[in-house]
């Protein structure tokens, strides 16, 4: 029994002093004091593990620092800061629990303690507990360690991609109704106006002077005019309806839509910061792996009624003829994760090259457009002076007016279409909300 106890000592004896020197090994037991102690001996706080990680991790930093490309206390701002109020944030469950996957993992390098429990007859069980520490693993527990982190990293990308992918949906349903309203208000006054060629067309017809026919195109051209003011006023109300039940508060008194600008350079792609992150979790998945392929040292043994003591060597996969292709297969893995990186900034930079290009035409396009609506409007009015006059015929006005119209409605139509697409941008970027708050 003494022996036993002895053997029990030694193993825990041994393991702790083990996990003395890992700790300084595996990152996780350095600068105990100087943790609990500034350099005028105050004690401060022990920082958290996810604090840790924030606080190392590039990603995650670069993640928090990024700025909303939306003035603050616009309507933009507003709706944006209403959706996310409500914004149930799945992948914030996500990022939690990879969080904790990180925390747990980052403990790996401490000895492992289990009971072990035999039946050696009918009439005696025999329980020990078993006592494991690694001492050579090629990398293996680091590798684990590595890859939390790079998980926790691609959790927080992808919470920032839901989050802004809110923002857009939500912005873009907005746009639409402001646009949707905007179009209906212009429709409404070319109703009013066309009411009052289709009410002259209708005098000169009781009069003799205009033929019927002419009446009943006025008519055909007024119900074209409901017709589309109907269904501008119902795409703004759908609209409004599903921002409202993204919104934690109605938004239907807002108004207007704000001037904002956004840079191709003002951060780096979304899709290219996960590409990076997915980048360190592979090669930290290939280490993992090719560890595994690998012997490793070990040291432990059980203590109790048959207590033991040893080092062990053991591979958690059998070495075979196979093995150097498996260990080249690990290193290939981790070359195509860098290639993926490469071609999502390919692409990236191709999609906001694109859209800067698109924005810049729909800005001149819609430059020209209301010059060209200020011509037509011009056009109008010579053309109502002279049907004053008696130069012109009603249909001659009309026709000049439903230019006039329809240059207006393509005016709103461009100038809609680049603030979407500077919201697409800015989508891309990742700077529809603040990198804190998310």
């Amino acid at each position: 029994m003494g022996h036993g106890v002895t053997r029990a000592g030694l193993v825990c004896a041994t393991a702790f002093i083990l996990t003395g020197c890992l700790s300084d090994m595996g990152g996780n037991g350095e600068g105990f004091v100087s943790r609990l102690m500034t350099t005028d001996h105050t004690k401060v706080g022990k920082p958290t593990h996810a604090e840790k990680v924030n606080a190392e991790s590039v990603i995650i930093q670069g993640l928090t620092a990024r700025r909303s490309a939306l003035p603050d206390g616009s309507t933009f701002d507003q709706v944006a800061t209403s959706v996310l109020a409500a914004y149930s944030r799945a992948a914030e469950a996500e990022l939690r629990a990879a969080r904790l996957r990180s925390e747990a993992a980052s403990k790996n390098w401490l000895p492992k303690i289990g009971p072990s429990i035999s039946l050696t007859s009918l009439s005696s069980v025999v329980a020990n507990l078993v006592v494991d520490q690694v001492l050579f693993d090629n990398g293996r527990l680091k590798g684990e360690r590595a890859f939390a982190i790079a998980d926790v990293e691609v959790a927080a990308v992808s919470l920032a991609q839901d989050t802004n992918a809110r923002v857009h949906s939500a912005l873009g349903l907005y746009t639409d109704a402001v646009e949707a309203r905007e179009k209906a208000a212009l429709a409404q006054t070319a109703l009013q106006d066309m009411g009052h060629f289709a009410w002259i067309m209708e005098e000169r017809v009781k009069g003799g002077v205009s033929d019927l026919s002419e009446y009943n195109v006025m008519i055909q051209k007024l119900d074209e005019i409901k017709a589309e003011n109907r269904a501008n006023a119902e795409h703004a109300a759908t609209s409004l309806a599903e921002l409202n039940a993204m919104s934690i508060q109605p938004l239907d008194d807002l108004r207007g839509v704000p001037r904002f600008a956004v840079s191709p350079d003002a951060a780096q792609p979304l899709t290219v910061t996960l590409a990076e992150a997915e980048k360190t979790r592979a090669i930290a998945a290939a280490k993992v792996e090719r560890a595994s392929n690998l012997p490793g040292l070990s040291a432990g043994g059980t203590v109790g009624e048959e207590a033991t003591f040893g080092l062990q060597v053991k591979s958690e996969k059998l070495l075979g003829l196979g093995t150097g292709a498996s260990l080249e297969a690990i290193e290939a893995a981790s070359e195509a994760a860098g290639r993926r990186v490469s071609q999502a900034n390919e692409d990236a930079n191709r999609t906001l090259r694109k859209l800067e290009g698109q924005i810049a035409a729909k800005q001149r396009q819609s430059d020209e457009a209301a010059q060209l609506t200020i011509k037509a409007k011009e056009n109008l009015r010579v053309f109502r002076a002279q049907f004053d006059a008696g130069q012109r015929q009603v249909l001659d006005v009309v026709g000049v007016y439903e230019i006039y119209a329809r240059q207006q409605q393509a005016e709103v139509t461009l100038k809609y279409e680049a603030v979407r697409m500077r919201l697409e941008m800015a989508e891309l970027l990742g700077v529809l909300a603040d990198g804190d708050a998310i």
